[in-house]
């Protein structure tokens, strides 16, 4: 057998001739050299794998499109018993409560009853990696609702991100394929730097807003509970009269917003791989509920008409200064679930459970994931009965005709099992009250067709990143650097940076020279020039932390002999910002305080890394501190603190300790008997310590 080649580093650039664009801008390669017809499982070759059918250029996506259900169904089977993505989940039971009504806009009962508490389960997720992968990855996050309406179940299934990496469905299978673990050797497990995913980027331009937000610091949240949370698509909000204001959903979380920085994440990652789901557990154990605020934004389709992008194109957002978010409600999580396994892994979620008065938009993507959902339970769950499933089953009554099928637990009466019947006096109905679709007008010829209006790839790209403050966009160029020098295939990381150039000449410049290039690769060409759209704070993590200490952790670092005041003063202060307190020490058992007296310690000092915590003191003996100063796990305690921008409080006996790890003076270091000083600076981070720890692009 002939050794087998090195992996593409000498692989030739994709072939420019046999390469044309749609009319959205999307690149379609056809046949020609080695490169066969691609077919589907019938044989039947493929005329356009970018788009499904659709009614027109802008109209919904068309049940005989057989290519589309093929290709989808057969993706939506790919994993036995996990999920293909958002394998990796965590979820809690609470409630949502609306206290704003949208009765003017919907005849939904959830969104326009005020004070009811309607159930809802929320699932949390990773989307690269498996089940059994790490919670902190790089990596957008699923941001799951089920709620248990008494008009049925609704699903508002998003992400912590607002806009997608794909326009059309017919590219998830491929998205999803490039970003999962290379087919032939089965890793990278969890993580996108590799040559398959980028090389799709880098062939899929509309994927670059999506990538602006993924190489941000919204992929590596400091906690399930400090997420935004998006509904992505625009949806349709009905009237009694049938009267459509379209909508799109917003989570805001009570706690703020708030992410890690790279190193921190990496190291979390070994120092505890469960780390977002051991946050949520113990903050509902505790009692500290998670909460997020439901905010909508309202706009018709004459508001539409006149934005300058298409707000059916999932890559698009629709920036909170052109249309305002209102807050119209509240979910609460407090209650963890009974059995992981029954509730979290067999939830089962499908963007196609709306309730009367909610209705879908034609967002291509969203068309396609109206199918595939159902489908991915059908095989993942066992059967078409996976709606009875305890945490599946809507909370209000139901009735219908479906019957049988595998793993049936309902035990149905009667010899009437088909409608229209006159057999029996109870069988179920249809209602006059029930769902009904907006009479959207069609306009145009069915076909595989991409609007126009989606080909701009690049306005919104530049948007995003324009809008971050300097040290986030350090974060996204650094980001980006790290991910293309995993890609082993030189062309796929010059055309990524090629298509940089588009977004901001300076990031390009920024990435090309972190990675070493001799020269800028020349800019792909564009179907639409980006348009400078003014920009938006409200995208950003840093311009809009909450200064806070509620939901965090602080640490702190004992020894015997540690003065028992000063560790009572920190918690105290610390606790009353409504901070968690850990306290370390170099053995499981505790120390025995200055005071003579024991504290127990809730972590050691060599598996209980700073990385844990939001913040850190160190309270030690002179004695304590000058033997510390020669152990590794203490000095890095302290080293990684100050590398991750935390701040740092500590006595007379940690001096050496710091002095051990090199740590210089700034707002963020300071005694420990400023307690003040110490909150003031715990309720942030240090970004302006930032430059003096690490090179960023």
């Amino acid at each position: 057998m002939a050794a087998r080649k090195s992996p593409a580093k000498s692989s030739p650039r994709p072939r420019s001739d046999n390469a044309a664009r749609g009319t959205g801008g999307e690149l379609h390669f056809s046949v020609g050299g080695k490169h066969p017809p691609l077919t589907t499982n019938q044989g039947i070759p493929v005329s356009d794998n970018q788009n499904s059918l659709r009614a027109h250029d802008r109209g919904p996506t068309l049940l005989e499109d057989f290519i589309l259900r093929e290709k989808i169904t057969h993706f939506d089977h790919e994993r036995i018993p996990e999920r293909i993505v958002h394998a990796r989940g965590t979820g809690a039971h609470g409630y949502f409560e609306l206290t704003r009504s949208l009765k003017k806009y919907t005849t939904a009962r959830v969104l326009s009853e005020t004070g009811v508490r309607t159930p809802v389960f929320c699932r949390f997720s990773t989307v690269a990696g498996g089940a059994g992968s790490v919670d902190t990855p790089r990596d957008v996050r699923g941001f799951a609702v089920k709620f248990y309406t008494q008009e049925g179940n609704w699903d508002l299934v998003g992400n912590n991100i607002p806009v997608f990496f794909i326009q059309d469905a017919m590219k998830f299978p491929d998205l999803v394929h490039s970003v999962k673990m290379e087919p032939d050797r089965a890793f990278p497990q969890a993580a996108s730097a590799h040559d398959t995913f980028w090389d799709f980027i880098s062939l899929t331009p509309e994927s670059m807003h999506m990538i602006m937000w993924a190489m941000s610091d919204r992929t590596i949240p400091r906690s399930l509970r400090m997420m935004e949370g998006f509904g992505v698509h625009s949806f349709r909000l009905l009237d009694a009269k049938g009267n459509s204001t379209f909508v799109k959903f917003h989570w805001r979380p009570q706690l703020g917003i708030q992410s890690t920085v790279w190193d921190e994440t990496v190291k979390l990652q070994a120092a505890d791989n469960d780390f977002h789901r051991r946050d949520l557990f113990e903050a509902i154990q505790k009692g500290e509920f998670p909460a997020w605020e439901l905010a909508v934004q309202l706009f018709t389709e004459e508001q539409a008409d006149a934005f300058p992008f298409d707000h059916l194109d999932p890559t698009k957002l629709i920036p909170e200064e052109l249309v305002p978010l209102t807050v119209i409600g509240r979910m609460v999580l407090d209650r963890w679930p009974d059995n992981f396994f029954a509730e979290t892994e067999q939830v089962a979620y499908c963007p196609a459970n709306i309730v009367p008065g909610i209705d879908f938009s034609n967002d291509p993507l969203l068309q396609g994931r109206l199918f595939s959902y159902l489908d991915t339970q059908l095989s993942r769950l066992g059967g078409p009965n996976f709606h009875q499933i305890p945490v599946n089953a809507p909370k209000c009554p139901f009735a219908n005709l479906q019957r049988d099928g595998h793993m049936q637990m309902q035990v149905p009466k009667g010899r009437v099992n088909y409608e229209p019947s006159s057999l029996q006096p109870d069988t179920p109905r249809e209602t006059p009250a029930g769902f009904r679709s907006h009479a959207t007008q069609a306009d145009g010829r069915k076909g595989r067709v991409r609007p126009q209006s989606f080909a701009d790839h690049y306005s919104q790209a530049r948007l995003f990143f324009r809008s971050q403050t300097a040290p986030e966009q350090a974060h996204m160029a650094g980001a980006l650097v790290f991910e293309l020098s995993k890609v082993e295939t030189p062309h796929v990381r010059e055309a990524i940076v090629g298509h940089l150039r588009h977004i901001d000449a300076d990031l390009a410049k920024r990435v090309a020279d972190g990675l070493g290039l001799e020269a800028l690769p020349p800019a792909p060409p564009i179907s639409v020039k980006p348009q400078d759209m003014p920009p938006s704070p409200a995208l950003q993590i840093i311009g809009k932390m909450k200064p806070t200490l509620q939901g965090r952790c602080v640490g702190i670092l004992v020894d015997d002999g540690s003065d028992a005041a000063a560790i009572a003063a920190l918690r105290k202060a610390a606790e009353a910002e409504g901070a968690q307190v850990k306290i370390v020490a170099p053995k499981i058992g505790g120390a025995k305080l200055g005071n003579g007296k024991r504290l127990p310690a809730d972590g050691q000092l060599a598996g209980t890394p700073s990385v844990v915590f939001d913040a850190v003191a160190l309270v030690l003996s002179d004695a304590a501190g000058k033997a510390l100063a020669s152990e590794a796990a203490a000095v890095d305690w302290v080293r990684d603190a100050f590398g991750h921008l935390k701040a740092i409080a500590h006595d007379d006996g940690a001096s050496a300790v710091i002095k051990a790890a090199g740590i210089g003076k700034d707002a963020g270091v300071v005694k420990a008997s400023e307690t003040a000083a110490f909150i003031k600076a715990a309720r942030t981070r240090q970004f302006a310590r930032e430059s003096k720890v690490r090179t960023l692009p």
